[in-house]
């Protein structure tokens, strides 16, 4: 096959003699020749293919690679790639451009939360199919070759994203042959003077240096052969950037560098690698400071060989690797060489091992990008450490709130599934509930069919579930469950509370429709289970229903049109209108000594609120000419009721203390409802009680507010 990245434009083959040489199937081949023929777009695809091929890639990723220039431009849209070409392709090119979202860790606002969402999706990409990574890695390495033309600007920025992303996340996936060339494609444009130079001194070398790795390489083969080692000696190139960074790092000249020359012992087994060693060693003097084993202790990638450097021939140091076949194409194509996992052929456990392995290496290349300053931190805190991405049996990704636990992770899975959870594995270990989940943990729910939830796991003291879903899917099981007698709890403490105030029972079956709820035996059971507060219905019939007291009022003096204020210990005619009926309203419940306010209802007189009532506020914005003022009229009023709740922690002697405060200031209780919240160990409590005055009231407030325990106290 003649590769078009080797040969000049002019002597490049046809698509069909491309094509032809191509070892993919003839299936492949018929589909691929379906594609529009635009040159510059096909001759994008055809180097992305090659540079796949290399990677001893499928087919599928192959079509993918070939068809994606052309989605890119959007002349082929998901729709038609998954009817010409199938649904795996069309997923696997979909999964290429989530990869875009990358570049928002460069971007000045990588905090937004859709692009936060982009960033997970992306790396749930990367771990389901890698294979998404490989061609996204391979069309930037294209990217890197179509600039070369481009302006500065244009060229600087896409060789900055390579260089600082992409190169190395080629590297942490142990993908050698991507990652140079990422790398020395990049360096060349953002140090092009550096890159010249390095370049011009391998060249001005090279038929020199040919020459002695040549004869280098087969002295070597001889040694090893005579010694009966199966193994085989080859050059290798060396790349420009590595070149520049040991320059940089040991502070050394271009001829002090010791791996110029150098070249790879391929050996068939682990044992010949070392076996291959004792000789190179007994023929050659050694460098011991330049001596590395990472077979024994490999990279954090994955990278496994032997790297010693030899006195050669003529005094001349020589760099050799020494690794095992295998170890060669984890090196040159890392997690790229096991893309058959796709296939089934490793089986659903190795599948989900190998995606752990993935997880950590893309996990493990973030934190590297964020140490080194070249992405921003929101990347870490935004999308990983409020998160934990863990794996089914199958090696599907779920990922979950930071804290999640066993229970939260059979939520997710399905409802039924939390429900008959009975125990939970993880990495094959029995864990308790409790267990916090951490990134990369392999989880396998145990199930009983006659298992049901506790009341324990809503207990959020207890620490069993972490996330809101799993609470409120246990929360509904228990209240389907609990519904009948939530019914009848909630009927029997509404009923006593509406006979508080001579309101019907049967008028509650008008309000369905306003808690949305479909009869009124589902209002009960939202009653029983706290879901609706008792005291706000009742509030909300007495509005309706109850019987209200009259009062004596006078309107107060000062507004034109008003009639003044008579020092007459009856009820004030006023001027035009005669004897007025007031009622004080039950929204508000105001106090003899409020600040108060009229309202002219139509055939209710007038009803007296609180000066910042909201329900009053409301009213006037609709009829303003409606107000008049008034003021507690010079006679003794009598009592008042009105309503405090008080929220404070749930303890035992509470409300005993609360009682004993109004049992001291001689004040009644005409009634008293309470609500536990077990989630916050809290309660809310209703006091309905009488005072004479505002100022009475008050007090009463103040003594409350002093009981251990209480928290606020509000006044309707």
């Amino acid at each position: 096959m003649v590769s078009i990245r080797s040969v000049h434009r002019s002597q490049r083959p046809s698509f069909e003699q491309w094509l032809a040489a191509l070892p993919v199937s003839d299936s492949t081949k018929t589909k691929l020749r379906s594609i529009s023929d635009q040159p510059e777009i096909l001759l994008i695809g055809q180097e992305m293919v090659e540079i796949l091929h290399e990677l001893h890639m499928d087919d599928e990723t192959l079509q993918a690679a070939l068809i994606y220039p052309y989605c890119d431009i959007h002349e082929l849209d998901n729709d038609e790639v998954s009817e010409r070409f199938g649904e795996g392709i069309a997923a696997l090119i979909s999964g290429v451009r989530k990869m875009d979202a990358i570049k928002t860790l460069q971007s000045r606002n990588p905090s937004d939360p859709s692009q936060v969402e982009n960033l997970r999706n992306m790396l749930l990409t990367m771990v389901e199919d890698v294979r998404a990574v490989v061609i996204k890695m391979a069309e930037r390495i294209c990217a890197l070759h179509q600039i070369k033309d481009e302006d500065e600007e244009t060229r600087v920025i896409v060789a900055r994203e390579c260089a600082t992303i992409f190169a190395p996340l080629a590297n942490r996936l142990g993908i050698g042959q991507l990652k140079w060339e990422l790398e020395d494609l990049s360096f060349r444009y953002l140090h092009p003077q550096t890159y010249k130079k390095i370049a011009k001194m391998l060249k001005e070398k090279r038929s020199e240096r040919e020459q002695y790795i040549s004869d280098f390489v087969a002295h070597l083969q001889g040694l090893l052969d005579d010694a009966n080692i199966k193994a085989q000696v080859i050059g290798r190139p060396k790349h420009i950037y590595s070149i520049y960074k040991k320059m940089q790092k040991k502070q050394l000249d271009f001829e002090q560098l010791f791996d110029i020359r150098a070249l790879r012992i391929i050996a068939e087994r682990l044992q010949d690698c070392y076996a291959a060693l004792g000789t190179v060693h007994a023929s050659y003097r050694h460098i011991p400071a330049e001596f590395d084993d990472y077979i024994a202790t490999p990279k954090q990638n994955g990278y496994q060989s032997i790297h010693t450097v030899i006195i050669g021939p003529a005094g001349k140091s020589i760099e050799i690797q020494i690794r095992t076949e295998q170890m060669h194409q984890d090196a040159e194509l890392g997690v790229a060489a096991h893309w058959k996992y796709k296939e089934g052929t490793t089986g659903k456990q190795a599948s989900a091992d190998e995606r752990v392995n993935w997880l950590r290496k893309i996990l493990q290349w973030q934190e590297e990008m964020a140490e080194s300053g070249n992405l921003v931190e929101e990347f870490r805190s935004q999308v990983f450490e409020d998160r934990v991405y863990v794996f089914t049996p199958k090696g599907d990704v779920i990922d979950l709130p930071q804290g999640a636990t066993p229970l939260d992770f059979a939520y997710y899975i399905h409802s039924n599934v939390g429900h008959k959870c009975t125990g939970a594995k993880v990495n094959d270990r029995i864990v308790p509930f409790t267990y916090k989940l951490q990134t990369g943990d392999k989880i396998n729910i145990l199930t009983s069919k006659n298992a049901t939830p506790s009341r324990d796991w809503m207990h959020p003291g207890l620490g069993y579930v972490h996330s809101a879903r799993a609470r409120a899917t246990i929360h509904s099981y228990f209240k389907k469950q609990d519904k009948e007698k939530n019914a009848e709890a909630g009927k029997e403490l509404l009923e006593r509370e509406l006979s508080k105030v001579n309101i019907a029972l049967k008028h509650a079956a008008e309000l369905t429709e306003k808690y949305n709820v479909k009869t009124v035996e589902d209002l009960y059971a939202a009653i029983g289970s706290g879901d609706v507060r008792v005291m706000t219905v009742v509030h909300t019939l007495v509005q309706k229903y109850a019987p209200e007291p009259e009062l004596p009022l006078i309107p107060k003096p000062g507004r034109t049109g008003k009639s003044k204020a008579s020092k007459s210990s009856q009820p004030i005619i006023a001027e035009g209108v005669g004897n007025l009926l007031s009622t004080l309203a039950k929204c508000c419940q105001p106090v003899a000594g409020d600040n108060i306010v009229g309202y002219i209802t139509l055939g209710k007189g007038v009803s007296v609120h609180k000066e910042h009532c909201a329900q009053l506020e409301n009213l006037l914005k609709q009829h303003p000419e409606r107000e008049i003022e008034v003021s507690w009229a010079n006679t003794k009023h009598g009592a008042f009721k009105t309503t405090l709740d008080v929220q404070c922690e749930d303890r035992d002697g509470i409300l005993r203390d609360m009682t004993t405060e109004l049992s001291n200031e001689k004040i009644a209780l005409l009634g008293v409802n309470s609500l536990s919240n077990t989630k916050d160990n809290t309660a809310l409590i209703k006091l309905v009680v009488e005072v004479p005055n505002a100022a009475m009231l008050n007090k009463l407030i103040t003594r409350l507010k002093n009981v251990k325990g209480v928290m606020d106290i509000t006044r309707y």
